[in-house]
């Protein structure tokens, strides 16, 4: 495989949506500071074409909206639609995401007291997110009944991708967007005027 060849086909891998030969060339030209024949990068993605036809890979260089994308082959689809499916399980309900949110900024904290804010009840929700592991058991409260106490887990930082719990939006962060919106609507409603 030739240096352009590898080049080419690391930019088609890591190109978020479909790239064109041009989009191509251009980062080319940008990358070596000269100009790379058209001719020789369609060359390229020609032999990338032929090289991921093989039995030995599950994806192939395919046309997609007017430029090039690695796609799995039709062959894995059952496989992969398992996978989505999976996925899209793993995604949160509104009222998970509301209890989600009160255990991260008011932990540890017992479910009686993430009622009180809901104002609903939370057993549904806070078993779904000890199923995925998002919440886990901190201890138990030293009030009357000894209620389980609740705290976000290791894999809650992954989930969201932060570092630490200083990471997430603090309440004046909000009041901050809540007066952009506002001042942007005031502005709106005087243009109109």
């Amino acid at each position: 495989m030739s240096f352009l060849q590898k080049h080419i086909e690391a930019l088609i891998f890591c190109a978020a949506e479909p790239i064109t030969p041009e989009e191509i060339r251009q980062c080319l030209v940008e990358m070596f500071e000269a100009e790379v024949p058209q001719d020789d990068i369609i060359s390229c993605i020609d032999q990338i074409r032929e090289k991921y036809r093989h039995d030995d890979y599950v994806f192939e260089l395919a046309g997609s909206a007017g430029g090039l994308q690695f796609l799995t082959k039709p062959a894995y689809q059952s496989s992969i639609s398992i996978l989505l499916r999976h996925k899209s399980k793993r995604k949160l309900s509104t009222s998970a995401i509301e209890t989600l949110s009160i255990v991260a900024y008011k932990q540890p904290v017992s479910k009686s007291e993430i009622e009180q804010i809901r104002g609903v009840n939370c057993d549904y929700a806070i078993q779904k997110l000890l199923e995925k592991e998002l919440v886990e058991i901190r201890g138990k409260a030293d009030s009357v009944g000894r209620p389980i106490l609740y705290g976000t887990s290791p894999r809650f930082m992954d989930y969201f991708g932060i570092n630490s719990l200083s990471e997430l939006p603090q309440p004046k962060d909000f009041a901050e967007e809540d007066q952009q919106l506002d001042g942007s609507k005031t502005l709106a409603s005087t243009e109109e005027t």
